[in-house]
């Protein structure tokens, strides 16, 4: 009787399992037939593809990285000084700028001068900017572009120069500090792709290495360096200073190379006054504020800043 009770049990539960697998595959189909519901927005932006993704250009090959930034609207377009509509007021911000700078060779060594004007866009924001700063002893630096940048650049060149000299005893090579320069440069160069940070200095020393001789550099904003022969003037008001010292060394009474230093202060002072005519952002020589440019000489002997006593006399003397 065992075994009879236990075959009913059997076929009894294989019975009802059956029949309920049964009904459990037809209520899933009946459900599969149902539409499915679509999911939210909130939903839908997590599951779509990223744009980025789609975008066939997204490694950079139709264009520099900037360019790239700028379609992804990471980066906005850089904007020189735009002028606003009329009857609305201008939302640009304006970096401060310092401009204009000029050096040239002599006979004792090489002049230095800048101009003492910092302007933000039409504004004159101060007339008394130092725009050649003194690096160590025999280099100078003269900055022509974002003041606040080109500080920072000149007090880390400061810092570079003294470390090398403290730790290895001696005295950086010229071509270690103008390299030095050039990097500062092309490390900056991302301030300068945003419109802001721009700086395109002048550098001049004197090597006394294998003989005392007078060195002389100009950059772009990307860190490239040239050595110039003779001149070199950046800024705003660059074009008509080169003008001027192209004409004297060619022309004049005597090649720069060959003047005197009053001699060579007259032609600093009349091309920064020849300048200040036809650029705003130059203040050549301030006749009513009495604000003359800053000069400087680097020789064999060091640097030597030019009291503005002797300036003013040189520009009364030969310029006024």
């Amino acid at each position: 009787m065992g075994s009879k009770t236990r075959r009913w049990w059997r076929s009894t539960f294989t019975g009802h399992f059956a029949a309920g697998h049964e009904g459990s595959f037809k209520k899933n189909a009946q459900g599969g037939s149902q539409p499915i519901q679509a999911l939210s927005p909130a939903h839908r932006a997590i599951m779509e593809r990223s744009e980025v993704a789609l975008d066939q250009n997204f490694s950079g090959a139709a264009g520099d990285f900037p360019s790239l930034l700028q379609r992804k609207g990471l980066l906005a377009p850089p904007t020189v000084n735009p002028l606003p509509q009329a009857g609305t007021a201008e939302k640009t911000w304006q970096p401060t700028e310092a401009t204009t700078i000029l050096a040239f060779k002599f006979s004792g060594g090489v002049l230095v001068a800048g101009d003492r004007r910092a302007t933000a866009g039409n504004t004159v924001v101060y007339d008394r900017a130092d725009k050649v700063l003194e690096i160590d002893r025999h280099s100078i630096m003269a900055i022509a572009g974002v003041p606040a940048t080109a500080w920072e650049m000149a007090r880390v060149l400061e810092h570079s120069f003294q470390y090398f000299r403290r730790t290895q005893l001696q005295e950086m090579s010229v071509d270690g500090k103008v390299r030095a320069l050039s990097k500062l440069l092309r490390d900056n160069f991302g301030f300068v792709m945003q419109g802001v940070g721009v700086v395109v200095p002048i550098f001049a020393t004197y090597d006394p290495h294998p003989k005392p001789e007078a060195r002389l550099y100009f950059y772009d904003a990307m860190g490239a360096q040239f050595e110039a022969t003779d001149y070199a003037a950046t800024g705003s008001g660059s074009p008509a200073v080169r003008g001027i010292l192209y004409y004297e060394n060619n022309w004049g009474a005597k090649p720069l190379q060959e003047l005197s230093q009053d001699e060579a202060v007259s032609i600093a002072l009349r091309a920064l006054d020849t300048a200040a005519e036809s650029d705003t952002a130059t203040g050549g020589v301030d006749r009513s504020g009495k604000i003359y440019p800053l000069i400087k000489v680097v020789s064999r002997e060091g640097i030597t800043t030019l009291p503005e006593s002797k300036i003013a006399a040189v520009f009364k003397e030969t310029v006024a």
